[in-house]
């Protein structure tokens, strides 16, 4: 893997995953049983889009998500507290083919990374009556993560201010990995042959 250390929403960062297939979006490549997505063709087309403008797709925020985005330091805080850990901050990573990566909330010492959300009331309610919803949620993502950056466990963990927090530890799915794997080379491919054909 290659770490850039550019500060996740920076122009660089937004520069380095440009056109790329990221952790966050491979819900959208493969769903949570393993198959291929029904939206993957849109995806790749708004990443061949992007190789040929040189930029992204402006992303709506809502209150929510930048609230999120706020609060994300105080959770990273409160992850370290409870949990033990050190937490290192990391920009986009990178797959040593440079074509795919992911933007963990953290690396973990060891062997570990970190999933940090600020959800709503109501949603971190629903992870905290079952905390699988959480990972269903983020499945593909989790394990993109856990692929590029070569680690065996990640801890998801849900923060609010005014409520208990959720955590709970994610193993890697090697055989779930594989089939990941598959669809983001299949992806990769697309959008190469696509770009050189149409630019």
């Amino acid at each position: 893997m290659i770490i850039l250390d550019h500060e996740q929403g920076t122009d660089e960062w937004l520069a380095a995953r440009l056109g790329k297939p990221s952790a966050s979006g491979f819900a959208r490549l493969i769903t949570q049983t393993g198959k291929p997505s029904s939206q993957a063709t849109k995806y790749i087309a708004q990443l061949v889009a992007e190789n040929i403008r040189g930029c992204v797709e402006p992303v709506y925020v809502n209150e929510w998500m930048q609230r999120g985005t706020d609060l994300e330091p105080e959770a990273r805080e409160a992850y370290e507290f409870i949990s033990g850990n050190n937490v290192i901050e990391t920009g986009f990573i990178l797959d040593t083919s440079f074509k795919f990566g992911c933007s963990p909330d953290g690396l973990v010492d060891g062997q570990g990374g970190l999933e940090i959300k600020c959800p709503a009331p109501t949603t971190h309610a629903e992870y905290m009556i079952n905390p699988q919803e959480g990972i269903k949620k983020y499945w593909q993502q989790i394990q993109g993560c856990m692929w590029i950056t070569k680690r065996d466990w990640w801890d998801f963990f849900s923060y609010h201010p005014e409520m208990p927090h959720v955590l709970v530890r994610v193993d890697r799915d090697d055989e779930y990995i594989a089939k990941l794997s598959a669809q983001v080379d299949k992806a990769v491919a697309e959008i190469t042959n696509q770009v050189e054909k149409l630019k």
